[in-house]
């Protein structure tokens, strides 16, 4: 029986008037039994609220009037009740099938699910959903979805996702425009697989349907040492080839659109040495998350990231910044002047081809920071914890680096 197994309960809301508590499940809400938390809060629209709820043996009904403005107030162990949507897909550059064997299970969740992406902003691909999906997407208006697209042609995505059976995505796209649902879409660009006119192709194909699809991040390709795959990372010269034909593509739709539509991530930029983009290059958009324009947002914030520097250096007390490879000539750029050294983290934990802050493992930090003169305090990138359990990759707390470092350690003032 799908249920919602209530972790907290907020003071001052309607959950906590009727003596909702942590433990408790939802069975049903105004007689539907709710899959995940977008059913709850789409049902608990309502004045009138009828809740069955399970606590320890014993099943009973709430019957309630909603106040105005009135906060349901439940938070809940998981997002969705009935488990994840897996992926039915086999692409090579998959992230998941890059790790390592012997870390938290959580990490070999291959997650395709159309609630997580309404809900965090996952990227989908879309190949499996069934009718019941679609009229769910339409009728609860979950909208913007993100799509990893990767091709428009249909035999070309197939054999990037390497599913045979995968639906034509353009058709899928048009589908969610005529339900009112917005898209943003990505590529993941490898190298004699689906760029050049592959990815000319996918671009113009996305740009015909702005605003319903209104944008596309073009990302490269990230392979760990454990990819068993035929695929391969980019050379410069190829990357610089990629960065000239978006930029080039960013400039014919931005006289058609009036927005840039095509946003390549960070990354392009970073290993070019090309200069970062202004704010409105972004369109107002966010997609920080698929690493486009992080570094922008960064850079903007760096008065108050230089005042915290040379606040702590005031107390006598140097900082270390630790970063990804990638990231460390921005970081270092902003520090000249400041008590601080920044110190790039090579990762071997998934080797040197990974290059970003998020993907660093705790013990190559360990490893790397023994060998320094550590006096002061060392400032770990808040992304290296990002994941839900607020662990590195290879499952260590900030503490605990802390403790093998024998220093005092933070986290933030970095990607």
């Amino acid at each position: 029986m799908l249920s919602g197994l209530i972790a907290a309960v907020a003071p001052d809301s309607l959950g906590e008037r009727v003596d909702l508590r942590p433990g408790d499940e939802l069975l049903a809400l105004n007689e539907h039994r709710p899959r995940d938390v977008i059913d709850v809060h789409f049902y608990s629209a309502e004045k009138h609220l009828a809740l069955q709820v399970r606590r320890r043996e014993t099943t009973f009904n709430i019957s309630v009037e909603r106040r105005y403005g009135e906060p349901l107030g439940l938070e809940f162990t998981q997002p969705t009740f009935d488990g994840i949507r897996r992926c039915n897909n086999r692409c090579e550059f998959c992230f998941v099938a890059q790790m390592p064997a012997g870390l938290r299970p959580s990490l070999y969740v291959r997650d395709d699910d159309y609630r997580h992406s309404f809900l965090f902003g996952n990227y989908i691909t879309l190949t499996n959903l069934d009718e019941a999906d679609w009229e769910r997407i339409g009728k609860q208006h979950l909208s913007p979805l993100y799509v990893s697209v990767h091709a428009t042609d249909i035999e070309r995505r197939r054999r990037v996702l390497g599913n045979p059976d995968a639906p034509d995505v353009i058709a899928q796209l048009r589908r969610l425009a005529n339900l009112g649902i917005e898209t943003h879409t990505q590529i993941v660009v490898t190298p004699g697989l689906n760029d050049g006119p592959h990815l000319a192709r996918s671009i113009g194909d996305l740009a015909d349907m702005y605003p319903a699809v209104r944008s596309v991040s073009v990302v490269p390709v990230g392979l760990t040492k454990y990819h068993q795959g035929n695929c391969r990372t980019h050379t410069q010269a190829e990357m610089r080839a990629t960065f000239e034909q978006v930029t080039g593509w960013q400039a014919r739709l931005h006289e058609q659109l009036g927005v840039n539509f095509a946003y390549l991530s960070d990354e392009w930029r970073l290993r070019l040495e090309e200069e970062i983009p202004l704010r409105q290059t972004y369109n107002g958009l966010n997609l920080t998350e698929n690493g486009v324009g992080l570094v922008r947002q960064f850079l903007d914030q760096r008065e108050a990231f230089q005042d915290a520097i040379a606040g702590r250096g005031s107390q006598a007390a140097n900082i270390t910044l630790a970063t990804g490879v990638l990231f460390a000539p921005v970081l270092r750029s902003l520090v000249a002047d400041l008590p601080a050294q920044v110190i790039p983290i090579v990762n071997h934990f998934f080797g040197d081809t990974v290059t970003v802050a998020g993907l660093l493992a705790g013990r190559d930090v360990i490893a790397q920071l023994r060998k320094r003169e550590l006096d002061g305090v060392v400032a770990l990138p808040t992304t290296m914890f990002g994941g839900p359990e607020g662990q590195s990759l290879d499952e260590m707390w900030p503490q605990e680096i802390a403790e093998a470092l024998e220093c005092q350690v933070m986290v933030g003032m970095g990607q």
